[in-house]
């Protein structure tokens, strides 16, 4: 099993080149994240014509999650459980009464549960979409470790735009992102947490060193200088990372005119 994650930044604007690289990469299962559309937005014909079924879940031009999956796409889950929600206009309160955002999507291909994640961003450390994401992120974990305590054996794959640097080797310059966010302790704290519980970072193992970059900013000349960040992942459950024959990041698809800012990540899965 080819199983991948990708923030495309809009599906729309990039449907022609996600469907060559799945026909390219060969991919079973690709988990979308910011795919920026309504559900019946959604190019569902291009991908059916590819072969591809399609779960989504999205509200409007922000946000937006999908899995697509050419091996089976059962039991569609919106959301998990306890997923707080965000209200712009609620100030202070902004969780009492929470708008549950288009940010978690699952389904259970090939027999194994994939779930499409893209964690709230924080935007700065005294905002409160940062304490929206810590919280969010803390309902993710409680779920998590539900679902493995039910289930140990469970074939669980956590995938998608986690907006966490989960140490310094995960960016360009530790010294620049000193005091933002995606680096503070406590996101990282958040991260940690999800592997102390039994899921896995499938890649590290692949490639353990600094260098390795999921994502480039568009300003600044960000990806011919290398100037990074990996913040896409897929975490496996203990049974599922046990499979896991390879990893890597797909940094040709950061290249070119109208590419997203996120590469691709794959896993190759035995059987």
């Amino acid at each position: 099993m080819r199983l991948a994650t990708w923030n495309v930044n809009s599906i729309r604007s990039r449907q022609d080149r996600v469907l060559a690289w799945l026909d390219r990469s060969d991919i079973d299962v690709l988990a979308m994240q910011e795919t920026k559309c309504k559900d019946e937005q959604f190019p569902f014909e291009a991908f059916e014509a590819a072969g591809y079924e399609v779960a989504h879940f999205g509200f409007s031009q922000w946000n937006g999650v999908a899995i697509a999956s050419r091996i089976g796409l059962d039991d569609v889950e919106i959301g998990f459980p306890d997923q707080p929600g965000f209200d712009k206009d609620a100030g202070e309160s902004l969780l009492s009464t929470p708008v549950v955002e288009a940010r978690a999507i699952a389904a259970t291909c090939g027999g194994v549960r994939v779930w499409s994640l893209y964690v709230p961003n924080g935007r700065a450390l005294d905002d409160p979409h940062y304490t929206y994401k810590l919280e969010w992120l803390a309902a993710l974990r409680n779920a998590g470790s539900k679902w493995l305590s039910e289930n140990p054996n469970a074939q669980i794959a956590l995938v998608g735009d986690w907006n966490i640097a989960p140490t310094d080797l995960d960016v360009w310059s530790p010294e620049f992102f000193e005091g933002k966010t995606h680096t503070s302790a406590p996101e990282r704290d958040a991260f940690e947490a999800m592997t102390a519980d039994g899921f896995t970072d499938v890649m590290r193992p692949f490639h353990p060193g600094p260098g390795v970059y999921t994502y480039w900013d568009y300003t600044q000349l960000r990806f011919p200088r290398k100037e990074g960040m990996r913040i896409d992942y897929i975490l496996g459950s203990p049974e599922l990372s046990a499979r896991v024959t390879e990893a890597n990041v797909d940094r040709e698809e950061r290249k070119g005119k109208g590419a997203s800012d996120h590469a691709p990540v794959l896993a190759v899965l035995a059987d």
